[in-house]
């Protein structure tokens, strides 16, 4: 859910007051500007049958099983596949997730991080649940951006999911950036991204 309305007629201006709190830091501006090249785009259609492809094709290219049925049937990631009738930024935020978890949960429903936004079957993955509320919270942020980054690189309009997912929430205080310093950081630590914030796809 969108928590600030950034009108576009001002976003030039907010994506350049953002990128200033990240100057000195080569990897997250780097990283920021794959996505604020794509504000280019923020008119044009964002979910599109060409965007589905390629997220599914993304997927697939990972070794991902998938099943095409929507979320809402059951679960967005049963233990061994992933559901693909989904928006494309949807579909890309599972594949990040499926990167960052621990080898260990990806055979857990919802990567044992408890139901999501689109599963069906909430119960049953909210009993899967075997994490912290901290380390959702941090995997989820981590998901986020990592999932805009595959977008950016996929050439899909990355700046909706970084508007939808809240990156721009604060704009104005340097907390808005450093967050988004310190998540780029952790993922060029798991060595999720290259030196200059592109995802490394293993």
């Amino acid at each position: 859910m969108r928590l600030t309305k950034i009108p576009h007629g001002r976003l030039p201006q907010i994506l350049s007051r953002f990128s200033e709190g990240l100057e000195g830091n080569e990897t997250a501006a780097s990283a920021f500007a794959s996505i604020a090249e794509t504000a280019e785009r923020i008119d044009a259609p964002a979910d599109t049958l060409e965007h589905r492809s390629a997220a599914v094709g993304l997927a697939k290219e990972l070794g991902m099983n998938t099943i095409d049925e929507a979320p809402q049937q059951a679960f967005s990631w049963n233990g061994c596949a992933v559901r693909t009738r989904s928006e494309a930024s949807v579909l890309i935020h599972e594949v990040a997730h499926w990167l960052i978890v621990p080898p260990e949960r990806r055979g857990l429903l919802d990567f044992g991080l408890g139901a999501g936004p689109e599963t069906g079957r909430i119960q049953e993955a909210d009993a899967a649940r075997c994490v912290d509320d901290a380390t959702k919270e941090w995997e989820e942020l981590l998901a986020s951006l990592l999932g805009i980054l595959l977008e950016a690189k996929l050439c899909q309009a990355a700046i909706h999911a970084f508007i939808e997912q809240n990156w721009l929430e604060g704009w104005e205080r340097p907390a808005a950036a450093e967050q988004f310093a310190s998540t780029i950081k952790e993922l060029r630590a798991r060595r999720l991204i290259s030196e200059i914030g592109v995802p490394i796809l293993p």
